[in-house]
């Protein structure tokens, strides 16, 4: 089963109905800027050789989020997303959406912008994790 894709605006409305936001973006990314009261996941950290992936991605947020829990997954762009979805999901996680453009917006097959990211939107933004949000944060209560 696909995880259903939804927009920056649908995503922003589902957040002020309880929803919650899930950043697998990098922490230097997310440290950068990210929707206000997300949650950072990275399911790939940034180092000096390239991203390499997280390999405590799945069990940092199983132990911080139930199976039921309703998640936006986002990232820079959808590419991270999608992934992080899929697994979530092939674990049992059963409320998750993918939010289409990320933080910085989504390109078609030419390179063209084909969906507008949270950023470019003007949605709520912050650079700083609310307490409890950062990835330390929820590595440390597994």
């Amino acid at each position: 089963m696909a995880v259903k894709r939804i927009s920056p605006k649908e995503a922003h409305t589902l957040l002020s109905e309880g929803w919650v936001y899930l950043d697998v973006r990098s922490v230097p990314e997310f440290e950068a800027g990210h929707p206000t009261g997300a949650k950072n996941a990275p399911l790939m950290h940034m180092g000096p050789g390239g991203m390499s992936r997280n390999q405590e991605f799945l069990a940092v947020v199983s132990a911080s989020f139930a199976r039921e829990e309703k998640l936006v997954i986002g990232c820079k762009s959808g590419g991270r997303s999608q992934q992080a979805a899929m697994m979530l999901e092939a674990a049992g996680f059963t409320n998750l959406l993918e939010m289409r453009g990320g933080w910085s917006g989504e390109a078609d097959a030419f390179g063209r912008l084909a969906e507008a990211g949270w950023s470019a939107l003007g949605l709520p933004t912050e650079t700083a994790a609310q307490p409890g949000a950062s990835w330390e944060e929820l590595k440390a209560s597994k």
